[in-house]
């Protein structure tokens, strides 16, 4: 099939899609119980989660899985939506605290009717991620850029905004809705239209993207599906409340990943356990709260 981008060459973008699948792939490795509570899991939040989505210990374990390894995959996102535009002619990528710079020595054609020949862009994987401060401060680096130099024009980008648009940006600075036709919200397909003179440019991406992944995943043999031990972990765990249901025996088992040295927690362990098995339970009981303490 003829490769149809004309702003980005099939090598170029097919290596583009390698490194973030490649910084995708350094978080399959596989979860164990110390990595999976690594950051401290909300127990209670777990077991409401689990009753109310009716689902089962190993659907809620891997989906608090899925979503920890998401939370950092959205940084290499931001990667594959920033770095491609080091391939566009007359881009630099993250030079000058800008996420990129972009010139045209013919002029680039704003909205409003006036010829810029260099945009100052910060860029947003989505319109909602820059909190009150950030935004002051970020309308304020453009205000203080286009005071500097006025042949640019400095543009929010934003991978997934409400809706396509170019359109004035209007910050709230000092109690003041300011706005100015050279700052510009931006949504990422009008940029690429901007950047290639094409307004389909990042729907022909799109199109391409998918085909080019799973060429790039088979190709990899390094891209493992990981195999996650942290359900079986919490069973061995669970296996120490003998007195008690299973279904509460598990709960406990997650209570103390986030409570272990919590008032009555750490007591309550040592008396839930058949008296024929106490000395190999006390000792996955220390080894269990060791590792835990370790994390802290």
């Amino acid at each position: 099939m003829a490769w149809n981008l004309s702003f980005i060459s099939e090598e170029d973008f097919k290596n583009h899609v390698r490194a973030t699948i490649m910084k995708y792939s350094k978080k399959l490795e596989s979860y164990d119980l110390k990595r999976f509570n690594s950051n401290l899991i909300d127990p209670i939040k777990l077991i409401f989660d689990k009753s109310m989505y009716r689902f089962s210990w190993e659907e809620i374990v891997n989906n608090e899985i899925f979503r920890q390894i998401d939370k950092s995959n959205n940084n290499d996102i931001g990667y594959f939506h920033q770095k491609i535009f080091a391939y566009f002619e007359g881009c630099e990528v993250q030079q000058a605290g800008w996420d990129v710079i972009y010139k045209n020595p013919e002029g680039i054609q704003m909205p409003d009717g006036d010829i810029v020949h260099t945009l100052y862009v910060e860029m947003k994987n989505k319109h909602n991620t820059m909190n009150s401060t950030a935004s002051v401060n970020t309308y304020i680096k453009m205000q203080g850029q286009i005071l500097e130099e006025d042949d640019c024009a400095c543009l929010l980008v934003e991978a997934i905004a409400k809706k396509s648009q170019n359109i004035k940006w209007t910050a709230k600075v000092d109690g003041k809705n300011l706005q100015h036709r050279l700052i510009r919200r931006v949504s990422m397909d009008q940029f690429y239209s901007i950047l290639t003179g094409d307004p389909d440019a990042f729907y022909k991406m799109c199109m391409v993207l998918p085909g080019v992944i799973h060429a790039v995943v088979n190709e990899e043999e390094s891209v493992q599906v990981p195999h996650d031990t942290v359900v079986d972990e919490l069973k061995r765990v669970a296996e120490i409340y003998t007195k008690q249901s299973e279904e509460l025996a598990m709960a406990m088992a997650v209570y103390m990943l986030g409570f272990s040295t919590y008032l009555g927690f750490g007591d309550k362990m040592q008396i839930n356990f058949e008296l024929d098995n106490k000395e190999g339970l006390l000792k996955r009981i220390y080894e269990y709260t060791k590792n835990l303490q370790e994390l802290r």
